[in-house]
C-alpha cells in the first residue's frame, strides 16, 4: 500500500506541483535565456482527475516545444473559482489563461454546444470520437468564438451516471421524488423535470457541502468525477445510467491568444489534440477500477439499468431542444459511423 501510494505521488502529484509551483507572471528568463511567459490554467476538479492529468501531460510538452519560454501552472480543484460558469467568465475576461472542464455549462456561452447534452446521443466512447474529432467538432469549436472563447481541443468526461442517498434507483420511476444536483444547464434541467425529480442546478464547488448537509439527495456525474470527488462518502447508492455523454474542452483566453505568435498557436492546438486521445484513455481504462472501488467502500452499484425507458422520458422534453439545434444536427450525429442507432 505503501508503494501503490508513493507511486501514485511520484507519477502524478509531484510533475503537477512542480507545474503549479510556477507563479503566473510574465518576463522571467526561460533555461535558454529567453523571456519566460507563466500561464494559469484552471479546474474545478482534483489533481488526481484526467483533467488535470492531461493538463500536466500538455504543460510539460507545451514547455518542451517551447524550449522553456511557456510554462503553464495547473490550479486544480476549484482554486481559482467556486464553479465552471465563474472560470469560464475569468476566461472571457483574461484573468485566466486556460481552462479545462465539461461543455455542460457552455451552452449558456455558445448555444449550439447544448447539442452534446442531448441524452443518449452517442452510443459509445468510439461514436463520440469521431464526431468531436470530425466536422461536428470543427464546427463546434469555430462557434466558441463568438462567445470569446477559444477551444483548443475536445476532451474528455464521461457517461453521467445517477447517485443518490435514498434508494436504488434502476428505472425512471425509481428516481421521482428526488432532489438532484445538475449543472446550470437548460437542457439538463428539462430531462430531469421529464423524469420527475427535481433539478437543482449548482455550482460545482458547493456539491459535496450541499449532499453532506443533505440539502439535496444526489448528483450525476461521470464515474471519474465521483470517484476523485469521493462521493461515496455522502452518497449510498450509484446507477450507472450514462444519460447523457460529457466531453471536455481545453479552452485559451482570447487576451492569452492574441498575444500569442502564430508559431506557438499553431503547436498549442497541435498539442492540445495529441494530448486528447492520451487524456480520454486515462478515465477510460480505469472506470472499471473505479466503480469497484465505489462498491468496495459502501455504494450499492446498479448496472442493470433500462436505458430504453430512460431514453423515452427524457426524450419526451427535447422537441424544442432538437428543433432549435436543427433535426438535420442531430441526425448528423447519431448517423455518424456505423450502425447509426440508439
Amino acid at each position: 500500500m505503501l508503494f501503490k501510494r508513493l507511486a501514485f505521488i511520484a507519477l502524478f502529484v509531484i510533475p503537477a506541483l512542480l507545474v503549479a509551483g510556477c507563479c503566473a507572471s510574465r518576463g522571467q528568463t526561460s533555461l535558454e535565456g529567453e523571456a519566460k511567459t507563466v500561464f494559469r490554467l484552471a479546474s474545478m476538479t482534483p489533481m488526481e482527475h484526467t483533467y488535470n492529468q492531461g493538463a500536466v501531460r500538455f504543460a510539460q510538452l507545451v514547455r518542451e516545444r517551447s524550449r522553456g519560454r511557456i510554462e503553464i501552472a495547473v490550479y486544480p480543484n476549484g482554486e481559482l473559482a467556486k464553479g465552471e460558469r465563474e472560470l469560464l467568465e475569468a476566461i472571457q475576461e483574461g484573468s485566466i489563461d486556460f481552462y479545462v472542464g465539461s461543455t455542460g455549462p457552455l451552452s449558456g456561452f455558445s448555444p449550439s454546444m447544448g447539442i452534446l447534452d442531448l441524452p443518449f446521443l452517442f452510443r459509445d466512447y468510439s461514436h463520440a470520437d469521431q464526431v468531436l474529432d470530425g466536422s461536428v467538432g470543427n464546427r463546434l469549436l469555430t462557434d466558441l468564438e463568438k462567445a470569446n472563447l477559444k477551444g483548443l481541443a475536445f476532451w474528455e468526461n464521461g457517461f453521467r451516471n445517477l447517485t443518490n442517498s435514498k434508494r436504488a434507483v434502476k428505472t425512471p420511476g425509481d428516481a421521482r421524488g428526488l432532489k438532484i444536483r445538475t449543472m446550470e444547464n437548460k437542457l439538463h434541467l428539462a430531462a430531469w423535470k421529464a423524469v420527475g425529480v427535481q433539478p437543482i442546478p449548482m455550482a460545482y464547488g458547493e456539491l459535496y457541502g450541499a449532499l453532506q448537509r443533505k440539502e439535496i439527495d444526489g448528483q450525476e456525474n461521470p464515474v471519474a468525477v465521483i470517484y476523485t470527488g469521493k462521493f461515496n462518502e455522502v452518497q449510498r447508492y450509484l446507477s450507472l445510467t450514462q444519460h447523457v455523454y460529457s466531453p471536455a474542452l481545453l479552452i485559451v483566453s482570447p487576451k492569452t491568444w492574441l498575444n500569442l505568435g502564430k508559431e506557438d498557436q499553431d503547436m498549442l492546438i497541435k498539442t492540445a489534440r495529441e494530448v486528447a486521445p492520451y487524456q480520454r484513455r486515462l478515465g477510460r481504462e480505469s472506470e472499471e477500477k473505479q466503480i469497484a472501488a465505489l462498491a468496495a467502500a459502501g455504494m450499492t452499484v446498479s448496472k442493470d439499468i433500462d436505458k430504453a425507458a430512460w431514453y423515452r422520458v427524457m426524450e419526451a422534453a427535447m422537441g424544442d431542444f432538437i428543433r432549435s439545434f436543427g433535426k438535420d444536427q442531430v441526425a448528423a450525429i447519431i448517423n455518424a459511423g456505423e450502425g447509426g442507432a440508439r
